[in-house]
């Protein structure tokens, strides 16, 4: 049974995190059993012409940063398309592409059909504190062919962390489509310090508070595999991000895969390796 608004409440005042970490991960648990999934990323420029290397490991194929115009983002998704090998690709901040198709003068479901046609197949985010419409953008991700790879928060605001999630969750009930949210923030915000105590407490209060998205996700470059190892005993269940290079030079056992295999059977998990799509990925 959902917990009701007085349980949430307390939960979230408590400072009892060994039983927020225990009731988060019975969450976790009754949704995902031991199975904890993870995939390895091979990030790529947004830049038009610049080098592409996509390691034989990726799971996905990633394009990061803003791009500079229209004809830009439609020329580097045709570029890293063809170099992905028929891997899922995925780019691009929803809230920059908002704010492109402003710029170029079209909508924004005609900028992300163009480039579903160019080979897109996710909006790699959506970052929910950015976004001038959640809702209407969300929606139009969907409408236009695409999917979303994750639902973020850019920066911790001053608001209780309770209010955002009420949010997220009520929006995932009108969008329906939120495969997985990312509850830590991608920026940290000078104003509003966070130490591993609170990242974790809120990993754990997202996974309770939120109970219509399925994965709760941790990303292993930002946050790096320590935490994200406390993280998947604290309710998450999905580790985005991991290196798709299998770096050899201390030896098989450490590699980024055989780094993250350990760091999730030592939380007494069962690792799981999927590909953007969210396919698990039998090698």
């Amino acid at each position: 049974m959902p917990p009701t608004v007085p349980d949430l409440a307390a939960l979230a005042a408590s400072h009892d995190i060994i039983s927020l970490g225990m009731h988060a991960d019975d969450v976790r648990r009754r949704l995902h059993g031991a199975r904890t999934t993870f995939v390895r990323v091979a990030h790529v420029t947004s830049v038009p012409g610049a080098p592409i290397e996509v390691p034989a490991a990726a799971g996905e194929v990633r394009i990061t940063g803003q791009p500079a115009s229209r004809a830009d983002a439609i020329v580097r998704v045709t570029e890293v398309k063809a170099a992905a090998g028929g891997r899922p690709l995925s780019g691009f901040v929803l809230s920059d592409l908002e704010q492109l198709s402003v710029t170029e003068r079209i909508t924004l479901r005609a900028l992300l059909e163009e480039l579903c046609a160019a080979g897109l197949e996710l909006v790699a985010e959506a970052p929910l504190d950015r976004l001038h419409d959640a809702h209407r953008s969300i929606e139009e991700v969907n409408i236009a062919g695409l999917a979303l790879a994750r639902l973020t928060v850019t920066q911790l605001q001053e608001s209780d962390s309770l209010v955002l999630f009420k949010n997220v969750a009520g929006l995932q009930r009108r969008v329906a489509v939120v495969r997985s949210f990312a509850p830590l923030p991608r920026q940290i915000n000078p104003a509003i310090p966070t130490t591993g105590y609170e990242d974790v407490r809120r990993v754990a209060l997202a996974r309770i508070a939120i109970d219509n998205i399925p994965s709760i996700q941790v990303d292993w470059s930002l946050y790096g595999p320590k935490l994200a190892q406390v993280a998947l005993t604290m309710g998450a269940d999905d580790v985005d991000a991991v290196s798709a290079e299998n770096e050899q030079g201390e030896g098989h056992r450490r590699t980024p895969l055989a780094e993250i295999q350990r760091n999730i059977r030592a939380a007494g998990l069962e690792p799981v390796e999927r590909n953007g799509r969210y396919e698990t990925i039998g090698r």
